[in-house]
Order: C-alpha cells, then sequence, then structure tokens
C-alpha cells in the first residue's frame, strides 16, 4: 500500500514531463526570437508574436531560394567550408546526417522503413541511401539500416544483405515512433 502511494507523484510527474517540455520548449523558442528581433524594429512596428510570424516567413523563404542555383551554391560553398573546421565539421556533419535520416522526401525511394531480423530478434529500422553500403562492399548486395536505439539519441548503422531486409508496410514516421518509444505512443492511440 505505502509503495503504491509513493508511486502515485512519479507516476503524475512521468504524465506531465512530456507536456511540460514541449511547452517549455515552445516558450523559449517564442521568446528568445521574440527577444532577438524586439530591439531591430522601433516600437511601433512592433507587436507580440512578429518574432514568431517573421521566423516562419524566413524559413519559407530559405525554402523557396533553396530551388534557386545561386542560393542552392552557397549553401554547398557554406557545407564545404565547414567541412574544414576540425571541431566544426564533426558536429554539423553529426546534425546534418541526422535532419536527412528524419527528412521524409515523397520522391525518395531509399528511406523506407524496415525490419531485419538478428539472432532471432525483429528489429525495426530504416533503410538509408545504397551509395555508403556500395561504396564499402561493391561486389556485395547489401543495403544500410540505422537501427535507432529506444529513448536514445543514436543507434547503429548495419550493413546487411538486401534479402534480409523485409519492407515494412507503414510510413517512416509511425516507424520511428516505434523504435524511438519502444511503440508505448503507439499503443495509447490504439486504445
Amino acid at each position: 500500500m505505502f509503495n503504491k502511494l509513493l508511486l502515485l507523484p512519479v507516476k503524475g510527474l512521468l504524465t506531465i514531463l512530456p507536456f511540460a517540455i514541449t511547452i517549455y520548449f515552445l516558450v523559449w523558442l517564442v521568446g528568445t526570437t521574440e527577444a532577438l528581433l524586439s530591439p531591430l524594429l522601433p516600437a511601433r512596428y512592433y507587436f507580440p508574436g512578429l518574432g514568431v510570424v517573421t521566423v516562419i516567413l524566413a524559413l519559407a523563404l530559405v525554402g523557396i531560394l533553396i530551388n534557386a542555383y545561386l542560393f542552392n551554391w552557397i549553401i554547398l560553398l557554406g557545407e564545404r567550408i565547414f567541412a574544414r573546421v576540425p571541431i566544426v565539421k564533426t558536429l554539423f556533419g553529426a546534425v546534418q546526417d541526422a535532419v536527412e535520416l528524419f527528412e521524409v522526401k515523397k520522391e525518395s525511394d531509399s528511406r523506407k522503413a524496415v525490419a531485419v531480423e538478428i539472432n532471432g530478434m525483429k528489429l525495426v529500422g530504416f533503410m538509408t541511401s545504397d551509395k555508403v553500403a556500395n561504396k564499402l562492399f561493391p561486389d556485395e548486395d547489401k543495403v544500410a539500416v540505422y537501427l535507432p536505439l529506444s529513448y536514445q539519441i543514436g543507434g547503429y548503422t548495419v550493413y546487411l544483405e538486401r534479402d534480409k531486409v523485409t519492407l515494412l508496410d507503414i510510413d517512416v514516421e509511425t516507424a520511428m515512433r516505434i523504435a524511438v518509444t519502444g511503440g508505448n505512443s503507439i499503443e495509447k492511440e490504439a486504445k
């Protein structure tokens, strides 16, 4: 009985924590953008929320400009410069790889949710680009599969024979949620 009473605050904390962290992050993001923008504009043009609107519009503008040759060239130049600075290249490369992993393009045929069997266990993973597997193992028909670790930032990239990989009939976002949360988030939606 006493143990159950002690578990109630923990259960309450675990229920509220995802909401609190998400709300804190959003408040921090809005507050930071507002604090950065408000000194740059005269008071008569500033209104609360202008920072968020400006950031959204700026990101949309970058999304439009990335299709322009000159802007794309500038981005590639920046990537080459970052790739030459010792500590920066490691950080930039890791962030870029993580963003590319989670970026789902409709025309992308290489990023698919898959299941692999290793030592009798079925693991949910994501087939990534074949280019690395072809470069590392040129004479073998291997594919790269990223296996994320649940509740952690990280995972393993394994190179498997193509016939050892089973395509799953779910989208990449759902598979990522299952892999990262151990299926808990999907289980709650099913109830």
